[in-house]
C-alpha cells in the first residue's frame, strides 16, 4: 500500500493533531520521503516505519511530542542530524536492521538529551570491538542498548507492568477483596450450621413422630387382642349358659 493512502486510512475521520500513534509498516515510500505525514501531526508520539525503503531522514516534518521512532529493516546509514531538530522529546530509537556501519554515524545522538533506549541490533556496527562500552561512552544519556542496560540487565516491560497495576487496582483492594470472601465465607457457615441445625430438629422430630405412630399402632393392636379375648370370653359363657339350659330341659323331660 502506498504511504500516502495508509496514513490517510489511520486518520480514521481525524483531524493530523488528533493522532497519537501511527503505524506505516511495509508501505511504499518515495525518493525517502514518508508521503502524507506532515507537520500537522503535532500530537504524534508513537510512529512506526518498519521496513519501508527509507534511506533518509532529512525530509521527516517536525513532531515536537515524538517519544518512540521506530525505523527498524530500512536503508538508513547516516543523516540522524536532524532527529535532534525534529524530534527533540525522543526517548526510543530502534535502527536495527539498518546500514549502520560507523560508531561517527550515530554520533549525532547525543543530542537527544531525552534518549534513553537505543537498538543496533543487525547493524554492522555491532560487530565492533567494545561495541556496548563505545555505544555507552559516546552516548552517557542512554540507559538501555540492545535491551540492555550496562550491568546486562534486561529493560522492563513498562507496557505489562502498567497492565497489571491497571488490573491490580488501587493499593488496598486486595485486602479489601480478602475480607469480604471471608465474610461471605463465615456468612456461608453459619447458614450452613442454621440448615444443619434445622435439619436435624426436622429430623428429631419425625422420629418423635414415628414413635409416637408406633406406640399408637402398639396400643391398637393390644386393644384389639383385649376386645378379641372378651368377645372369646363372652361366647365361651353364653356357650356354657346354653349348655346348662338344655341339660334342665333334659331333666324336665324325665
Amino acid at each position: 500500500m502506498e504511504m500516502k493512502k495508509r496514513i490517510s486510512l489511520e486518520l480514521r475521520n481525524r483531524s493530523p493533531a488528533e493522532v497519537v500513534e501511527l503505524v506505516v509498516d511495509s508501505c511504499r515510500s518515495s525518493d525517502g520521503e514518508v508521503e502524507g505525514l506532515t507537520d500537522q501531526y503535532t500530537g504524534l508520539e508513537i510512529l512506526s516505519m518498519v521496513n519501508i525503503g527509507l534511506s533518509s531522514l532529512a525530509k521527516l516534518p517536525s513532531l515536537p511530542k515524538l517519544r518512540k521512532l521506530e525505523l527498524s529493516d530500512n536503508a538508513i546509514a547516516g543523516g540522524l542530524d536532524s532527529l535532534a531538530e525534529k524530534c527533540p522529546n525522543l526517548t526510543y530509537l530502534n535502527l536495527s536492521g539498518n546500514q549502520i556501519k560507523e560508531l561517527s554515524s550515530i554520533e549525532p545522538l547525543q543530542n537527544l538529551k531525552n534518549l534513553k533506549s537505543l537498538d543496533l541490533y543487525s547493524c554492522d556496527v555491532t560487530a565492533a570491538d567494545d561495541y556496548r562500552d563505545s555505544v555507552f561512552e559516546l552516548l552517557p544519556q542512554i540507559v538501555y542498548l540492545d535491551g540492555f542496560d550496562q550491568e546486562d540487565n534486561e529493560v522492563p516491560d513498562s507496557e505489562n507492568v502498567s497492565d497489571e497495576d491497571d488490573e491490580a487496582g488501587p493499593p488496598g483492594d486486595d485486602d479489601d477483596d480478602e475480607e469480604e470472601e471471608e465474610e461471605d465465607e463465615d456468612e456461608e457457615g453459619s447458614e450452613g450450621d442454621e440448615v444443619g441445625l434445622s435439619y436435624l430438629m426436622k429430623e428429631g422430630i419425625q422420629d418423635e413422630e414415628d414413635d409416637g405412630d408406633y406406640v399408637e399402632e402398639e396400643e391398637d393392636e393390644e386393644e384389639e387382642e383385649e376386645d378379641g379375648e372378651e368377645d372369646e370370653a363372652r361366647a365361651q359363657g353364653e356357650k356354657r349358659k346354653r349348655d346348662a339350659d338344655d341339660e334342665g330341659d333334659d331333666d324336665d323331660d324325665e
